[in-house]
C-alpha cells in the first residue's frame, strides 16, 4: 500500500523500522493452532479506549505523551478489553471478524478513522480530539470489517492487520494508514497501532 514518491518512502522505512523494532511482521499466522484474543493490556472489557489511554498516561508517570489505545468489537465475543501502543486488538486463529474498532490518543492531534465493511464498502469518517475516543464499523450486525484507516493530525503513525487466509500483511506508516483489504471479501481479525 505504500504509495509513490517521497511519502511512500517514509512510510516504508517506517514500516521497517518497525518491524526491525517489534519483530511483528510474521507473528501470529493464521498456522497458529491456538487462538490469541486481545487482552493482554491488563483492562476490563468493558473499559473504553480513552479510559485505558488515561490509564496508560498515569502508569507512565505523565499527563501527556504520545500514546495509542484501542479496541476491537469481534464477532461471537463482543467488545474485547483494550490494549495499548502495539497490543494485539482482536483475534488470531479463530477466524473471528473485526466488526468495529474504538481508538484514542493523545499528543497527536487527535485521530480519524473510517471503516471497509463487507457489502457496504467505505463508512463516513469520524473523528476525535486528543484523549477522547473514536469509533467506527458496526455492533450487533454481524458485518466484517475488510479495512481500516486511521490519521493523525501530527506526527507518524504505524499499523498492522491480520487479515483472513492472509495472516499479518506489511506495517504501513505515515500521517495516515490503512489497513486491511478492499474488493477482496476478506475479513479484517486483528489490528496492532503505535504512535
Amino acid at each position: 500500500m505504500n504509495q509513490p514518491g517521497s511519502r511512500g518512502t517514509v512510510r516504508a522505512l517506517l514500516a521497517l523500522g518497525l518491524v526491525g523494532a517489534f519483530g511483528f511482521a510474521g507473528a501470529g499466522t493464521a498456522a497458529q493452532a491456538q487462538e490469541r484474543v486481545s487482552g493482554a493490556g491488563g483492562y476490563a472489557a468493558g473499559t473504553t479506549a480513552a479510559e485505558a489511554l488515561r490509564a496508560e498516561l498515569g502508569r507512565r508517570g505523565t499527563a501527556a505523551a504520545r500514546s495509542v489505545c484501542y479496541r476491537a468489537h469481534v464477532t461471537g465475543i463482543g467488545w474485547l478489553a483494550p490494549v495499548c501502543n502495539g497490543g494485539l486488538a482482536g483475534s488470531v486463529g479463530g477466524n473471528r471478524a473485526v466488526e468495529a474498532v474504538e481508538i484514542a490518543t493523545s499528543e497527536t492531534g487527535g485521530i480519524c478513522a473510517g471503516a471497509h465493511l463487507a457489502d457496504l464498502g467505505w463508512e463516513r469518517t469520524r473523528c476525535a480530539p486528543n484523549g477522547a475516543s473514536v469509533t467506527v464499523g458496526t455492533t450487533g450486525e454481524s458485518r466484517a470489517m475488510e479495512a481500516l484507516t486511521l490519521e493523525t493530525g501530527l506526527g507518524a503513525m504505524a499499523a498492522q492487520g491480520h487479515v483472513q487466509d492472509l495472516g499479518w500483511m506489511e506495517p504501513q506508516a505515515g500521517l495516515s494508514v490503512t489497513v486491511g483489504t478492499t474488493g477482496r471479501h476478506k475479513r479484517l481479525e486483528a489490528i496492532r497501532v503505535w504512535v
